[in-house]
């Protein structure tokens, strides 16, 4: 009898987590290694799981894949070591147990973090690997992706004929993170030829089982759970999972009455609580029929902060629009900092933007400065996000934050590595890239958080995109103007740009967007100044002439100052006539030079408009 004709009558009993008991004796390395230089540490886990009661064992394969075998420098041992994780899994199962080849998921959270065709490529290799040793069956877990987790499915239907069990991760209670409810994904994975779908990982019982409440017994597969043990703690430099194994005995007969037949553990579980689902459910008969609870729909808040106020890049459509950079200070003291807000403000700028600790150093926080600004002023304010300071716990936090303020302008940018700062010890996080920020302040405007939970309103971020235009491929560049469009950005802001023949360039390169670009113009204040600026900071060229035009000035701190701003208006000049957005960028809160720019901008402006 097999492994499916079984489960037309019986509940079977899973193993439960490797890794953690790996873990547990003081393994921190490469789990999937020590199927070869550990293996009777690997056989005797699986033997435990046997002894406690387990009618199906997993192969230690779970990371066995190019990817993240690279991660430890093993990627030219990936046939090795599924191959030796089979034959451990045989060996301690005999025939007293079936033997489930292992593929995890690879994407995680991150949904564009690897491209289809390398999860395939990968997906291909590990699965011949465990199809040649002749595994009894195949289970995909761990996928919080459906769009990966239906691409190796439909692989791996083509490639077998033996059972296939198809597990999603949840972050959140009944939906995928893209919103897909859980009974459609299940229903999805049926059709594409899964036999056994279900749950595993990120749960525990309790919300596994509020989860399965929704889900009708599918027609023509069976239903797998896999449950961690608890939501785990960080304690000593390690993680621990304190749920024991009694809880496990009362969730049993719950699971049964889901109508899962393949019943397992994942992270934190052990021999033991495999040992309590099976002593509660063995013999036990599967149930046919159960009433799906219905979901009740949620009343949802539309009205949002500062919904009714014109987005820039609507705006910048209409008119000549002119926003001014004025970086948060480095110190505590903001006199200067307001002195010029209010300045700028009289000035008649549509808005202030503030840097997120730029080039990588510590300033004031820029929603703190944009709040004060918005209700003190009266002035609109831009705020940058970086990918590189916050976690995504801290992007959504400081998102939703945002949203509370009204400040509802923002600049999705990579940000300076923090190398190149005031700390260069720190870590540079960069959980998301700028395209993945894009798409989750955008999701946000969905009322949508990244792990697809509802946020009971809807935000109205308008998102800028960062647009370097300094480098020596323009196309290159406005292809990630493009796919910035693609993942839902409004508009673009530039790297200030410092020749009329670059800005032409520029004009003609991105003209048939149907996204505003902001043009950056920035004074500059001395040869020094443009010297540092040319040589060392990221993503900003000086022509040669506006550097020769500089040094001439280099003992003239005055005049430098004026050639400048001379410079600036040129440029100007040039910009007005091809684009409507333009970006001043003030230096050294020298917001003296920026009034002057707008006051020149803006009579230009007229000018423009009187002559058009």
């Amino acid at each position: 009898m097999g492994l499916l004709d079984e489960l037309k009558t019986n509940i079977l009993i899973g193993d439960g987590a490797m890794g953690t008991l790996l873990y547990s004796y003081g393994t921190d390395c490469c789990f999937e290694e020590l199927n070869l230089s550990e293996p009777d540490q690997i056989v005797n886990i699986h033997r435990a799981y046997i002894e406690a009661g387990a009618n199906i064992i997993q192969t230690n394969t779970y990371a066995a894949n190019y990817f993240k075998l690279e991660r430890y420098g093993l990627e030219d041992q990936v046939k090795d070591i599924n191959s030796a994780a089979v034959r451990l899994a045989k060996k301690a199962a005999r025939d007293n147990a079936y033997v489930l080849g292992t593929i995890g998921g690879i994407r995680s959270i991150k949904p564009n973090s690897v491209t289809v065709v390398e999860i395939k490529r990968s997906f291909r290799e590990q699965l011949y690997c465990l199809l040649m040793e002749e595994v009894d069956g195949v289970i995909l877990e761990t996928y919080y992706d459906i769009e990966e987790l239906e691409t190796v499915l439909q692989i791996a239907r083509k490639e077998t004929d033996l059972p296939i069990i198809a597990q999603i991760a949840l972050q959140e209670v009944g939906i995928l993170q893209d919103r897909t409810p859980i009974q459609e994904a299940l229903s999805t994975l049926e059709d594409l030829g899964a036999n056994i779908v279900g749950l595993n990982c990120r749960l525990g019982p309790y919300h596994m089982l509020q989860t399965l409440e929704e889900v009708s017994i599918p027609k023509h597969a069976y239903l797998s759970a896999y449950p961690n043990a608890s939501l785990p703690s960080y304690n000593d430099g390690k993680f621990q999972y304190e749920g024991d194994a009694d809880y496990f005995n009362e969730c049993a007969t719950k699971f049964r009455n889901q109508g899962v037949r393949l019943l397992g553990g994942c992270c934190g579980t052990t021999p033991e609580h495999i040992r309590a689902f099976s002593n509660v459910l063995k013999g036990a008969r599967p149930v046919t029929e159960k009433t799906v609870k219905q979901k009740k729909q949620r009343i949802v808040v539309r009205e949002t902060p500062g919904q009714n106020i014109t987005p820039l890049h609507d705006i910048v459509k209409e008119r000549q629009s002119i926003i001014v950079e004025l970086d948060p200070p480095r110190k505590l003291d903001t006199a200067r900092f307001f002195e010029g807000a209010r300045a700028l403000k009289e000035a008649g700028i549509d808005a202030i933007t503030m840097a997120d600790n730029s080039l990588a150093s510590p300033r004031i926080s820029n929603s703190a400065l944009g709040s004060l600004v918005k209700t003190d002023i009266g002035l609109r304010p831009l705020i940058h996000i970086t990918c590189r300071d916050h976690n995504l716990i801290g992007l959504q936090s400081h998102l939703m934050g945002l949203h509370t303020l009204g400040l509802t302008d923002i600049l999705a940018v990579t940000g300076d590595p923090t190398k190149v700062g005031d700390l260069p010890g720190a870590s540079s996080v960069y959980d998301v890239t700028s395209f993945e920020l894009i798409q989750m302040i955008k999701q946000f405007n969905q009322g949508i958080s990244l792990s697809g939970k509802d946020l009971g309103q809807k935000a109205s971020f308008s998102v800028a995109g960062a647009f370097n235009p300094n480098v020596r491929s323009l196309e290159k560049a406005v292809k990630r103007l493009e796919k910035k469009i693609e993942c839902g950005a409004d508009y673009f802001i530039s790297q200030p740009v410092f020749s009329e023949e670059r800005l032409l360039e520029v004009h003609d390169a991105v003209k048939h967007l149907d996204k505003p670009v902001y043009i950056g113009i920035m004074p500059l204040t001395s040869s020094q100044n443009a010297d540092f600026l040319h040589h060392e900071v990221p993503g900003i060229k000086l022509s040669d002439s506006v550097r020769e035009r500089m040094s001439r000035y280099k003992d003239n701190p005055a005049k430098a100052s004026q050639e400048g701003l001379a410079i600036a208006k040129s440029l100007l000049d040039a910009a007005m006539e091809l684009f409507n957005g333009i970006y001043l960028i003030t230096p050294f809160l020298r917001y003296e030079l920026t009034v002057e720019l707008t006051d020149y901008a803006k009579s230009r402006s007229f000018a423009l408009t009187a002559r058009r």
